[in-house]
């Protein structure tokens, strides 16, 4: 559809300041843009940058040490200055939003249905039934299994990529003028990835929708973006169509953010370590059955069923698939938070599958695991220096002035300032999280390492840096990693072998380049056939074969 001439957002001279320590610091610096009907407009840039705290300004969504000035329209009504209850009426109406991380929008008290149903009475005139069926069939567009059973669940009972796909079921539920998509894609495989953003093109084309869409995956860009939006420490620093930021970018980090994009294919072969023959596996899994008992009317559900895998020192092991397939389940089994049905779980040659929790202390020792969700995984009322101190000084490693120099390499490590000891949580983007969850996990140079979507958070420049500082951790500790994601590129940049899992089972597993250059299971050669490039000429290309084939 083309993109029609009336402007739905138009930002001018727009400032974003946070008062931190008796001082004003800027997020984002005299911002100016529209969005007009029709038109997606990407806002991209490193974790910090300013991204989502202008976003999340234009309808008064920001902390109470936050101050905005300048102007913001949405169809001709400034938003800036008008009363919290007339606010109310824009929100989730005539302007939605979907948010970085589900897990902390999303009300964990009331079920995900609920929380559509409250969206559509709240905005327009439904009963209660009609309500219920609209979002019954919103979840079904959302691509989520059994959307009857998904509207009684609880945002903790699905996973991070079910969830997402709720949060922008709920944000869709009015049909608004303005989509502000913060990350929509973070926690998504690719498949849905794919589907998300058909959904989400759709809407914009169905309804003529403006969306603003702030995102670090490249790939995602180039397949929805009309305009692109270049931000770094709160200023624009370029802005132009999509073809010319992605062929002909002008300023030197725009090049340089566009250099740090993984590639499917675009590294060098990862010789496998040495392996003695009397080497043990570090990660040892046979046979491997979990199951999810059975609650009040919720049947038994058996996410993990009969896995083997292993994983020696030195070794970094893939494990991808699509939300929901078992990956998350598998990792945490792997250091004793899941109990097994049946199979056995070794780490560093104890089988934890069914040790006692003291057993389990002496054993996590020896283990990391960086979460996928950063917010909820960090304690909101520890400063990050003591949640990253908290390992070292419970293992009896350090103290004092040693522990907070141990702090500080760690957050050195991970590319944050020193300083930021002493922030809270909620005072770092969701990048920065990810950063000190990275760090926390580091903290004992653990044998194994357990990392669930690390980079998910991660902008592509600080994502390229992290899995160079991850690489040469390994190199350095030679700890054994199972790293789990959905992001194929990034997998292809670390991975020695990769293993593929589809509906709680292994359907496939071999070197890197087994997998991704000649992939045997019809399901692997659809994940790869998912991913997104960081190229419109050839996302279109793809779309265009898509659509005569379907």
């Amino acid at each position: 559809m083309a993109i029609s001439q009336e402007v739905i957002l138009k930002v001018e001279n727009y400032n974003v300041e946070f008062w931190v320590d008796g001082v004003w610091y800027p997020a984002a610096i005299d911002m100016n843009y529209d969005v007009h009907a029709g038109e997606v407009l990407a806002i991209v840039g490193e974790s910090g940058s300013g991204k989502s705290s202008s976003s999340m300004g234009l309808m008064g969504l920001l902390a109470s040490n936050a101050r905005v000035s300048g102007s913001v329209k949405v169809k001709g009504q400034e938003m800036l200055g008008i009363s919290n209850s007339q606010l109310r009426k824009y929100r989730g109406k005539e302007v939605a939003y979907i948010f970085q991380e589900p897990m902390t929008a999303m009300n964990p008290v009331y079920t995900v249905g609920f929380q559509i149903v409250e969206v559509l009475r709240t905005h327009l005139n439904m009963g209660p039934a009609d309500a219920r069926l609209r979002a019954i069939e919103l979840l079904g567009m959302v691509e989520l299994p059994d959307p009857v059973k998904a509207f009684d669940k609880y945002p903790h009972q699905l996973s991070g990529g079910q969830r997402q796909r709720a949060m922008i079921a709920q944000s869709l539920a009015c049909d608004p003028a303005l989509l502000i998509a913060d990350e929509p894609t973070t926690a998504l495989d690719v498949t849905v990835q794919a589907e998300i953003l058909s959904l989400m093109r759709n809407l914009k084309d169905k309804l003529n929708s403006a969306v603003v869409l702030i995102t670090h995956d490249m790939g995602v860009v180039a397949d929805l973006a009309d305009k692109i939006l270049v931000m770094k420490d709160g200023f624009t620093v370029e802005q132009n169509s999509s073809d010319n930021i992605f062929n002909r970018p002008q300023h030197p980090y725009t090049q340089a953010l566009l250099a740090a994009v993984p590639k499917l294919g675009s590294v060098a072969v990862r010789e496998l370590p040495a392996q003695q023959a009397d080497v043990k596996p570090v990660l040892d899994i046979q046979n491997l059955t979990i199951e999810y008992p059975k609650r009040g009317r919720v049947p038994a559900f058996k996410a993990v069923q009969d896995l083997t895998l292993q994983i020696f020192p030195g070794e970094i092991v893939g494990l991808v698939g699509e939300s929901g397939s078992g990956k998350t389940t598998v990792g945490r089994a792997s250091i004793g938070l899941l109990p097994v049905k049946s199979g056995t779980i070794s780490v560093v040659g104890t089988d934890i599958s069914k040790a006692t929790q003291k057993d389990l202390r002496a054993i996590r020792r020896h283990t990391g695991i960086v979460f996928q969700d950063p917010a909820s995984s960090l304690n909101p009322r520890l400063p990050i220096g003591e949640s990253i101190g908290e390992p070292i000084f419970l293992a009896g490693l350090a103290k004092g002035a040693q522990l907070n120099s141990m702090v500080e390499d760690l957050l050195s490590q991970v590319e944050l300032p020193r300083h930021y000891r002493n922030r809270y949580p909620h005072e770092l983007s969701g990048g920065q999280r990810q950063r000190v969850g990275i760090a926390r996990a580091l903290s004992l140079t653990p044998d194994l390492l357990i990392a669930d979507e690390p980079t998910s958070a991660l902008d592509v420049s600080v994502q390229a840096r992290f899995l160079d500082l991850l690489l040469d951790l390994q190199d350095k500790l030679k700890f054994a990693c199972l790293f789990i994601s959905h992001d194929l590129a990034v997998v292809d940049i670390l991975a020695h072998r990769i293993a593929v899992m589809q509906n709680g089972r292994l359907v496939e597993q071999g070197s890197r380049d087994q997998i991704l250059k000649n992939p045997q299971d019809p399901y692997t050669q659809r994940l790869l056939a998912a991913v997104p490039v960081p190229d419109p000429a050839e996302q279109k290309r793809r779309r265009e074969a898509a659509l005569k084939l379907s």
